[in-house]
């Protein structure tokens, strides 16, 4: 089995920061990319950043320059540092990582239970 356990998320006044921080473990051999992806209500989950094992990052245009996105390998985790905060960025965010178990010649994508980030005054 594979668990992804998000933390940080919560409620921060317009121009704040958040950490969104996500520990992956279990049956693990290997973590190719780790992204965090977030999901209003009524709308699409969309992808907010990723990072590949090689530390290659991708943003989406709406949180350029206001997010980063950041991995250690020991143990698995991945964060994303957030600032300047808008409330369009009011959504629950999820942890995803694409990774190959040890029982298995393939890589699967698994999916965190997702943290609520509200932004608000």
């Amino acid at each position: 089995q594979v668990q992804l356990v998000e933390s940080g998320g919560g409620l921060v006044q317009p121009g704040g920061s958040l950490r969104l921080s996500c520990v992956a473990s279990g049956d693990i051999y290997f973590i190719n990319t780790m992204a965090w992806y977030r999901q209003a209500p009524g709308k699409q989950r969309d992808l907010v950043a990723s990072i590949t094992s090689d530390g290659l990052t991708a943003y989406a245009d709406p949180v350029k320059g206001r997010v980063t996105i950041s991995r250690d390998n020991a143990p698995n985790t991945v964060y994303l540092q957030m600032n300047s905060l808008k409330p369009e960025d009011t959504a629950t965010y999820y942890c995803n990582i694409e990774a190959r178990p040890y029982w298995s010649y393939t890589f699967s994508s698994y999916w965190g239970q997702g943290t609520q980030v509200t932004v608000s005054s």
